[in-house]
């Protein structure tokens, strides 16, 4: 028998037919909260900066503008705006959820809606400036922080300063893809630190820290890059730089970090400090520059900078790695002084995480083997903004010392260091370019919504076009642009769809474009149940893999994107792995076919049919693999349904079991409650001796009335 799986997948466009009447369009989107759009504001009407308050330690949420001071260069300013904005839902959303340890019945984290309450934290780990010893320590607590303190409403990024590095794409509440970041932490060979902390006395010469071609400035040109693209995120964000290695002065500077130091200055400021120190050939040995210029962008980026010294708490005496020769007289010498001198590298190393934390309203977290992330977790529950109308002396370009004070007493409060005189209108960039926008569409972890976009993306497979992920995309028609052109309604779309893999890089994109004509009768169908494409992306390797889609109406330039996790799995070990699943309204079982495949919105008391496939289908003798699946709907993270185990029947060619066509139906309730819900498929195989992993999928859909 001829294989027919997921033909209706392979059509470029279709509408959805009448069979999906039942469904409506998803709700119009709303806009993100205003108070949201900017924090840090330095504009000719208003200077505008964030504050934190706390006493013994927990955040004081009730002050009024009365309970404040600011000054500007030491002189008071009228305070003209004031507000509180909460980061969390609501009181009890700042603490942890407790979660089941079983990670199969977890479901995936609804994406977040920009205009609700949240945490955006980026987690940069400086891998060029960090020992193997501290690596190991860093992973460790990054898992403890995620399985722990990490709620549905945080967003959260993992980024190595050390590889290709991409920052919006990075932010996720997704656990899956966070701890998959974590996984791939590893010590860089080109760090400025060796395997441990401190070089062991007496072991040979100290490792070669730039022979590869890093250095200082590459992980300045990380910390800038990140917070460009924070930059792009609406509210107050943070970035929690974890290092060994980021001092004030170094006697390392390479030829790279002189490009670094070269680049244009901050406003009215020379390209090297005055009182700067200069080595022989010209080189500058004070990073101080670079630190300051990281500072100003995060301040105006409304990004707070919190650093931690991945080195924690160390001994600093002689340990069995050192070797100290001598009389005994060198030796007591020698111990003192090498107590002195780690004391001393200690400090130096942690100079510059500390002073670009203090200047952006954060803090250092030093000499703490626990690192304490659940503290600087819950210092972004909140913060008040305090504004002020500048004078005309504020934009001359000079640097302008922020100072704010609360007057109740026990509490003490923390914000951003200053700021330069430039105005934002002054620095305003030129606009941005449809390219700009579409990438900043697919780069964004909250989708571009000018455009009402859905997407159902999972991985296929087939022995003439290999290894796909393929997106259903759905357009809300309403959003689009149709005008008449001989009796029919014609509208044109672009697309732009990208896979973004290890930390943040692009491993594959795709650009084409439709033109949509339909007659009138579809049109109207169109108006009511959207119009769907399908979408392929070649994928090369298997994986994690963030995919992302933006669609853009070409006579409006309006833009929509959405995005979706998909693991692909390694088919060439010969072990059996699925597809994703694709959901539809109905199936054909002689041509094993989905009716509207793609289809993810329901109306209570409807049969929800689903399909997947399965590959290397056959054992280790030759037949076809037992295998049984379970099904279960889950409805914000709770288990509501869990249907019983049932054979898998995959239909296969002839002599071919490679692959094979599953499929399998759950019958909704009558009285379900309408909602975004997941469906989990479980498939494992039985009565084998060495059992292999259960593969479970996930899909999300909708339910409808």
């Amino acid at each position: 028998m001829k294989n027919k799986a997921f033909p209706a997948l392979l059509l470029s466009f279709c509408l959805l037919l009448p069979a999906l009447a039942q469904t409506t369009p998803a709700p119009t989107p709303q806009k993100p909260r205003d108070d949201q759009d900017e924090v840090v504001k330095i504009t000719t009407n208003l200077v505008q900066v964030d504050a934190v308050v706390t006493k013994d330690g927990k955040m004081v949420t009730n002050l009024t503008a009365n309970d404040f001071e600011i000054y500007e260069d030491g002189k008071q300013q009228a305070i003209t705006s004031f507000a509180f904005i909460s980061n969390v839902p609501n009181k009890t959303a700042a603490q942890p959820i407790a979660r089941d340890k079983n990670k199969i019945d977890g479901p995936p984290e609804a994406p977040i809606n920009p205009n609700d309450p949240h945490r955006t934290v980026a987690f940069v780990v400086d891998d060029l400036g960090m020992s193997a010893e501290s690596i190991g320590q860093v992973r460790r607590q990054l898992r403890k922080f995620l399985a722990e303190q990490l709620q549905p409403n945080d967003l959260i990024a993992i980024i190595r300063t050390g590889g290709e590095m991409g920052a919006l794409q990075q932010f996720t509440n997704d656990k899956r893809l966070l701890n998959r970041a974590v996984d791939r932490l590893r010590w860089n060979s080109c760090s400025r630190v060796g395997l441990n902390v401190f070089h062991a006395i007496g072991s040979g010469p100290e490792p070669d820290a730039f022979r590869c071609g890093y250095s200082y400035g590459q992980t300045g040109r990380a910390l800038r890059f990140i917070i460009d693209g924070l930059g792009q995120l609406p509210g107050r964000k943070s970035l929690v730089l974890m290092s060994d290695d980021l001092p004030r002065e170094t006697q390392e500077i390479t030829t790279a970090d002189l490009k670094f130091f070269s680049e244009r200055p901050l406003p009215g400021q020379p390209d090297v400090p005055v009182g700067s120190s200069l080595d022989q050939f010209g080189n500058t040995r004070d990073l101080s520059l670079m630190l300051r210029r990281i500072a100003e962008k995060a301040i105006r980026s409304s990004v707070v900078i919190y650093s931690v010294d991945t080195q924690g708490l160390q001994y600093t005496g002689a340990t069995a790695a050192d070797s100290i020769r001598g009389d005994s007289r060198a030796i007591s010498r020698g111990l003192t002084t090498l107590a002195a001198t780690r004391s001393r590298l200690l400090w130096d190393r942690r100079e510059g995480g500390e002073l670009i934390a203090r200047q952006t309203g954060g803090y250092q977290i030093r000499n703490s083997n626990s690192y304490r992330l659940d503290d600087i977790f819950e210092d972004q529950s909140g913060y008040y903004l305090i504004g002020y109308r500048p004078t005309d002396e504020t934009f001359n370009g000079k640097f302008h010392h922020i100072k704010a004070k609360v007057k109740r007493s026990g509490m003490s409060l923390r914000t951003r260091f200053g700021f330069f005189g430039v105005s934002e209108e002054e620095a305003e960039r030129k606009p941005p370019t449809v390219r700009d926008i579409t990438n900043l569409a697919l780069a964004s972890p909250f989708a571009a919504q000018d455009v009402n976009v859905d997407i159902g993306a999972f991985f296929a497979n087939d022995k003439t076009n290999g290894s796909v992920i393929r997106s259903f995309i759905y357009l809300d028609a309403k959003d689009m642009t149709f005008t008449p052109v001989k009796g029919r309604q014609q509208a044109s779309v672009d697309l732009h769809g990208v896979i973004f893999g290890d930390n943040g890089r692009i491993v594959e994109q795709r650009m084409r474009g439709a033109t949509i004509s339909l007659s009138q009768s579809d049109y109207e169908i169109a108006l009511n149940n959207g119009l769907q494409l399908t979408f392929d992306m070649t994928v090369k390797r298997p994986g994690a893999f963030q995919v992302r889609v933006a669609a853009r109406d070409r006579a409006s330039s309006r833009i929509g994107s959405a995005g979706q996790f998909v693991d692909v799995p390694n088919l060439a070990n010969k072990k059996f792995a699925t597809s994703g699943v694709v959901l539809g309204v109905g199936i054909d079982d002689a041509k094993h076919e989905l009716y509207n495949a793609g289809a993810r919105r329901f109306a209570p008391n409807a049969d929800v049919y689903f399909a997947f496939m399965i590959y290397n289908a056959a054992n280790e003798t030759g037949a076809l693999r037992n295998l049984v699946m379970q099904t279960k709907l889950f409805r914000d993270g709770k288990s509501v349904f869990s249907g019983p185990e049932e054979q898998v029947k995959a239909a296969t060619n002839p002599g071919d079991l490679s692959r094979g066509f599953a499929s399998g139906v759950v019958r909704l309730p009558p009285d379900i409650e309408p909602g975004n819900y997941y469906l989990q498929v479980t498939i494992k195989e039985i009565g084998v001796k060495d059992k292999v992993a259960p593969q479970v999928q996930w899909v999300d859909f909708e339910i409808q009335k």
